[in-house]
């Protein structure tokens, strides 16, 4: 039967998180009445769940409930006892309910949807007999060009609405790493967890079925669920922590996936869940939306300024040393992690110039109509600097587009000023950006010219080269001052004390470009700086005669040795078939490490944590786990791996591989 293949197409695509919706997950009920005040004798309705969900391809959303995709029939069955049902005396009516509110819909014969714009119910040719009857239903659905989550291509929706699965980006903008995390969709109880966050919700608690009416709008959607990812204004999921200690609570590196959060949140009568990072309240609310229908994906924004004034200007404060201090409010991230929605903006205009991606952003950093949320807030409006457009423009354009005022600063006085209008940038998905380099500040001297580069990419364990070039652009012999810093820094915060630095005089000739040398060695940095760490480093160069000072800073992440995981028969496994995994680490480093453990975990995989324990790794050896994974549900997953040793606590190595869950 032919229902419209555009219907059909676009609806493929959009979980219902509009009241039609939840009238199917365990939350609808029917009603059925003869032609008189009594009941016809109903003994069974059939929601045809496994049929239903692959005609909708919503396999693995719920093991129990039907869930269906809006615009497409579905089908139910009804069994009845005694006599058969007889249409010709006897009339089916559907009552659909939702809270208070509630339509009925009369059972049509018709072998075509008889109210694509309202609900319908029909009884197609064939479908009875004397004991049975089945009934396709088939909810309320706006044109294909007016729906306002609709995306047509169906790469995208494989990738931004079905994909359990995705690489979060991190470090810095010289070194990108990235972090495997399992958005779990289709882990028991997620579906569930996500309609609960909407039924805790203040703007539900306030008013029920206003709230239910605008579920259809995902503009009023993404704010609800941007502001109850975070816990700071409501019964929401996570809190969140970047400094300090976190035993009462699961550190924000830990995490792998949304499945486990949202079951912990559910669990515990929606307490919060400690703790979070942007990377986590990100991926959190991306696993939501997705849940709900509305295309979404998770973006980095290297160097993300966090303006705190709204001038769309950061001021870094340095010392005529190059140590980087803590004297301005502002501050640049070295990668700040938010969600992009795909929607219509129909509140923005009739011209659709703000359709799209929308950024909304969970991290609590600053109030938006009185709550913890951002956004969503166009891309479009960001690309064309239209900052009266909602919501929170002003915020996001300063995330990507800032100018840094870096400041030299002698007892309290400035003494040098360099200003840098191309460090803020953004990077979008899996953008990979290793090849870029820092910018030279606008505000340098004509004289005097100064840069300073990472080689290579460093990793623990490793020697560190730094590489400075002094430009003497004058026409005479300069004696320079050189002044080298290097800092542990936390990706959003200021830099701490300087476990590294160098002061030496150099001599440059007219027009030469000086290249000096310079190597941190492991030892010198060891006891402080841990795979995944940032670290800033800055040199200030000074004219001996003139006093004239020049600065270049740049960041950097340091790299962890790597685990290696090797999945028996490639990394594609059957459903609830049993395969093996091997695990192991090389130890790379010079040194001996005492008290080794290489730990694997994966949800949807395997039950709880398993570990392999080594008193001793010498250099070159290899410490191993086998271990066999099942997978209980279809999708992607994420089989994991963690290394630690005594010698260095805090150096963590990880490793991962995506599983592929093939169904028959």
């Amino acid at each position: 039967m032919d229902y419209t293949q555009q219907t059909m197409d676009y609806t493929q695509q959009t979980m219902d998180f509009t009241q039609q919706t939840m009238n199917y997950t365990q939350q609808t009920q029917q009603k059925i009445w003869g032609a008189g005040d009594d009941p016809c004798r109903l003994r069974y309705i059939n929601f045809e769940v496994s049929e239903n969900s692959i005609s909708h391809e919503t396999q693995g959303l719920s093991k129990d409930n039907l869930v269906v995709r809006r615009g497409k029939p579905f089908k139910i069955t009804l069994m009845f006892t005694g006599d058969s049902w007889d249409p010709r005396t006897e009339q089916l009516v559907l009552e659909v309910c939702l809270g208070s509110m509630s339509e009925k819909v009369p059972v049509q014969f018709s072998d075509q949807c008889s109210n694509p714009g309202g609900w319908s119910a029909n009884i197609y040719r064939g479908d009875m007999n004397l004991q049975s009857v089945a009934i396709h239903i088939c909810s309320p659905v706006l044109t294909a060009v007016d729906d306002s989550v609709y995306m047509s291509q169906t790469s995208k929706l494989e990738e931004y609405i079905k994909s359990d699965y995705g690489l979060l980006y991190m470090g810095s903008h010289l070194n990108v790493s990235t972090r495997p995390w399992s958005f779990g969709q289709y882990e028991p109880g997620v579906l569930e967890a996500c309609l609960q966050l909407l039924q805790v919700s203040p703007q539900h608690l306030s008013d029920i079925n206003t709230d239910y009416i605008r579920r259809v709008d995902p503009v009023y959607i993404s704010r609800v669920i941007c502001a109850m990812v975070n816990c700071n204004d409501d019964l929401g999921i996570l809190v969140g922590k970047w400094q300090g200690s976190y035993k009462d609570g699961v550190k924000p590196t830990e995490w792998s996936g949304s499945a486990d959060i949202l079951q912990q949140w559910v669990s515990s009568k929606c307490r919060p869940v400690r703790y979070g990072q942007c990377w986590v309240f990100a991926s959190v609310l991306c696993t939501v939306m997705r849940v709900l229908g509305v295309p979404s994906r998770v973006v980095t924004v290297f160097n993300a300024a966090h303006d705190g004034n709204g001038n769309l200007k950061i001021e870094e404060y340095y010392s005529t040393t190059g140590e980087k201090l803590s004297l301005s409010k502002d501050s640049v991230w070295n990668f700040h992690v938010w969600v992009e929605c795909w929607m219509r903006r129909p509140d923005l205009g009739a011209l659709g110039e703000f359709d799209g991606w929308q950024v909304v952003d969970p991290t609590p950093q600053e109030k938006s109509a009185g709550v913890y949320s951002c956004g969503p807030c166009p891309v479009a409006a960001i690309q064309h600097r239209d900052l009266g457009t909602p919501y929170d423009t002003g915020f996001v354009l300063a995330s990507v587009d800032a100018d840094i005022i870096r400041l030299i600063v002698r007892n309290g006085q400035v003494v040098g000023r360099m200003e840098d209008t191309n460090l803020i940038f953004f990077i979008g998905l899996s953008r990979k950006c290793s090849h870029l380099s820092s910018s030279s500040p606008e505000e340098m001297s004509a004289g005097l010219e100064v840069s300073l580069s990472i080689n290579g990419e460093p990793t623990v364990g490793e020697e560190i080269a730094l590489c400075v070039t002094v430009t003497n652009n004058s026409s005479g012999s300069r004696v320079l001052m050189e002044h080298l810093s290097a800092q542990v820094k936390e990706f959003n915060s200021s830099p701490q004390e300087s476990f590294w630095t160098s002061h030496k005089e150099v001599h440059v000739n007219p027009g030469q470009a000086l290249t000096l040398q310079h190597t941190i060695l492991p030892s010198q940095y060891e006891s402080v700086l841990a795979g995944d760490d940032i670290v800033n480093v800055a040199v200030v160069i000074k004219d001996a005669s003139t006093k004239e000072r020049v600065l270049a800073a740049q960041e950097f992440s340091i790299s962890s040795p790597k685990i290696s995981i090797e999945i028996e028969g490639g990394d594609s496994v059957d459903l609830k078939k049993e395969h093996t995994a091997q695990v192991f680490f090389i130890n790379t480093f010079k040194k001996t490490l005492n008290e080794a453990v290489l730990t694997v975990e994966g949800s949807g995989l395997l039950q709880g944590k398993q570990e392999a324990r080594l008193a001793v790794l010498q250099p070159g050896d290899k410490i191993e786990k086998t271990v066999s994974i099942m997978a209980n549900s279809p999708g992607t997953k994420v089989l994991t791996a963690t290394f630690s040793h005594r010698n260095s606590p805090s150096v963590v190595c990880r490793g991962f591989q995506k599983v592929s869950v093939m169904t028959d």
